[in-house]
Order: C-alpha cells, then sequence, then structure tokens
C-alpha cells in the first residue's frame, strides 16, 4: 500500500468522521431555573424533571444528542437576563427551557425569541403572554397562570362561601392568581393582600384573618412563602377554624418542610403524583429512586417539556427547519403523564384541572392526591386575543 494511498484513505476517514459528527450535533438547551435561595426547592424540580427524561432517552432527545446548559436564574430578573443573554448570543441555542416565575419570563423572553431559539415554559404562564403578544416560538407545558388558581375560585363558589380573605405575592403570577381567583368566586373579598416575594413572617396578615373571620381563605404563597405561611398558620391555631384553599402553596416543593400542618389542605393542579395511568406510575416511581423526593407538578411539567421536544426533534428530522419543528411542537405528540393534552393557538395548553388534597402516604412522605374534576378540557380566557392559527 503506498504513502499516498494510505494519506488519501486517511483523508477519506476522517471526511467521514467529520460527516457523522456533524449529522449528530448535539441539541444546545439552556434549562432557566432559580436554584438558590428560599425558592430553590422548585427550580430543583424543574432541573431534574427535565434531566430525568433525557437520561431516560439515553442521553437523547429526539434521537440527537443532548448538551444541557443549567442555568441558575437566582430569581432576580437582572441576573436572569444577563447570564440567558450570554448563552444564547454565544452560539446556536435550539431550546430554552424555563424558568419557573413569570417575573423571570417577562425578563428573558426578548432576548430568547430574538435569538430564533423555541423557548418552552414548564411552569411559568403569564397572562401577558397568552394574548396580544402570544409568540410563535413560545410554548407552555403548565397552564396558563390564572387558571390553577379559577379552579379554587369555582370549587369556593360551589361550596357557597359568602366572604374570602385572598393574599399573594406583589408580581405577576401574584396578580393573576387573585385574578384567576376572582373570576369565579363571586361573594365578597375581605381583603386582598400582595406580599413581597422575600416575606417570611405574616403575623400581620394572619392576626388579619383572625379578626375578619372569612368563610374561606385563599393563598398564592410558593416555596418559601408557602412554607413559612403554613408552618405559622398552625402555630395561630388557625388549622380546622377556617378552611384553607390554596395554589403552589402546598404541593410537593413545599410538603417536605411543611409536613402535618399541611394536611387535608386544598389545593388546584392539573396533575397530582397519585394519577391513575401507567405513564404516572412509572415516572413518580423513577423519580423517588433517582432524587429521594416525591415529584411536584414542577418535575411534571418538566419531564413532559422533554418528551415534548423529543417528540418534535423526531418528528421534524432534527431543528433544521424551524417551520417543521413549531408544527411537530404544535401537535404535542406525547404521552403526558398528566393525561390529555393539545396547545391551543397561543402555545398554552388545553387540558383538565383538579381540586387536590394533601395526605400522608403510609412511607412517612407526603403529597397532594386527586380529590375532584373542576374543569375539562379548559381553554385560558386569553386565547381569544392571540393573532396565531
Amino acid at each position: 500500500m503506498t504513502l499516498k494511498f494510505i494519506l488519501s484513505l486517511g483523508a477519506g476517514v476522517l471526511a467521514l468522521g467529520l460527516s457523522a459528527s456533524q449529522a449528530q450535533e448535539p441539541l444546545k438547551i439552556g434549562v432557566v431555573s432559580v436554584l438558590t435561595g428560599p425558592a430553590a426547592a422548585l427550580g430543583q424540580q424543574v432541573r431534574d424533571g427535565f434531566q430525568l427524561a433525557v437520561d431516560q432517552n439515553g442521553g437523547k432527545l429526539g434521537g440527537v444528542p443532548v448538551q444541557i446548559t443549567v442555568i441558575d436564574d437566582e430569581l432576580k430578573p437582572d441576573v436572569a437576563v444577563g447570564k440567558v443573554r450570554s448563552f444564547v448570543e454565544g452560539g446556536k441555542v435550539d431550546f430554552v427551557v424555563g424558568p419557573v416565575f413569570s417575573n423571570i419570563l417577562g425578563a428573558i423572553a426578548k432576548p430568547v425569541l430574538d435569538s430564533g431559539a423555541i423557548l418552552i415554559s414548564p411552569n411559568a404562564g403569564p397572562s401577558t403572554m397568552a394574548g396580544k403578544a402570544c409568540h410563535q416560538n413560545f410554548f407552555v407545558t403548565s397552564y396558563q397562570n390564572d387558571q390553577v388558581h379559577e379552579v379554587l375560585g369555582k370549587y369556593a363558589q360551589d361550596q357557597n362561601y359568602k366572604k374570602a380573605y385572598i393574599i399573594a405575592p406583589n408580581y405577576q403570577a401574584g396578580k393573576d392568581s387573585l385574578a384567576g381567583f376572582k373570576r369565579y368566586f363571586k361573594g365578597e373579598v375581605l381583603d386582598e393582600v400582595y406580599v413581597p416575594l422575600n416575606a417570611l413572617d405574616f403575623s400581620a396578615e394572619l392576626a388579619k384573618i383572625a379578626s375578619a373571620k372569612p368563610d374561606v381563605v385563599f393563598a398564592f404563597l410558593p416555596g418559601g412563602l408557602g412554607v413559612n405561611f403554613v408552618k405559622q398558620w398552625s402555630q395561630a391555631g388557625l388549622t380546622g377554624k377556617v378552611p384553607f384553599l390554596s395554589a403552589f402553596t402546598v404541593d410537593e416543593s413545599t410538603l417536605p418542610a411543611q409536613q402535618d400542618a399541611a394536611v387535608g389542605m386544598f389545593g388546584g393542579m392539573t396533575w397530582a403524583p397519585n394519577m391513575d395511568n401507567p405513564q404516572t406510575k412509572k415516572f413518580v416511581s423513577a423519580y423517588e429512586a433517582a432524587y429521594k423526593i416525591v415529584p411536584g407538578s414542577y418535575a411534571q411539567q418538566s419531564y413532559d417539556a422533554a418528551q415534548l421536544i423529543d417528540s418534535a426533534v423526531k418528528a421534524a428530522g432534527g431543528t433544521g427547519d424551524k417551520d417543521k419543528l413549531r408544527a411537530a411542537i404544535k401537535k404535542a405528540d406525547f404521552t403526558s403523564l398528566r393525561g390529555k393534552f393539545k396547545f391551543n393557538t397561543n402555545g398554552y395548553p388545553i387540558q383538565d384541572f383538579y381540586l387536590v388534597k394533601v395526605a400522608k402516604r403510609a412511607d412517612g412522605k407526603f403529597q397532594t392526591e386527586i380529590a375532584q374534576k373542576v374543569f375539562e378540557d379548559y381553554a385560558d380566557p386569553h386565547a381569544k386575543d392571540c393573532a396565531l392559527k
């Protein structure tokens, strides 16, 4: 064999190697989540739910290897924008998945969408992006923020409660939450209270509740807010005296800290760990084995986001044709952990919603469980203002 032939053969092998490498260029995905501070438990579930799906798919989505960059937004809009802009401007980015909080989504949406990347929110679903500001590259695998809170408003109305005290943090999702509750609750709102996102002490609010004697309390206090509020609620002796309805206040991210103080409290959601379908049973078992905690909606919705990407990339034959990729995402041809799932024209889901109740399992762990269905095939009220088809 001549030297010339060997060099020629080597060049051919190298060319084949480069071609194979290029064909398997990884999907570049940024997962934006809060991983520090009191809300870190929520963000960790978003990160871990997505990673579990990738792991179960052998490190690939749509048959393509995945390169994940995890971005801690620190629950600070300016920090999130800086980190995300650096990520999307640093090279070809296929997807950004996140964040947890709507104020962070509002901050990062423009740089992500301007870059041409597809933004999939596994949790935040603000009203501001569901109507006129909807975008062809923006999809949500959770819900529109108002909807979960509407579950509790509808339930409170159905229970014939006349007077309500309602409380939420002072940011977009908090405003959406109380608007959602009031959309269905037609009784008197005794007080509508907005607290700082970093609030720790609720003694003043609890004193007002005790004095006002409402028929029901509705709270949207996610993460550390909910942990402190529920513990202080119990300490204030309000347990069993006033019906307590909430969203994201008693869930699998807060229950490990709240424990018995939360048992019997109601929430609203599209899914619970005891949902009776085979995909949920498999997911809950795998998540608990991997991360040693009960998964909540944050993990479930993030897992679904990964499965959505997997189905779309597979159907579109990669990410090269954005129109084909978008069309494949819109079809939502994957098996959601919650069962029924489809996208509305605004990129937000149409799905069922449930009243859930906190229970203590036989193994001593805590979880939410399905109590009753409240809405079926429910579309958010802002989709009518979206011009997308």
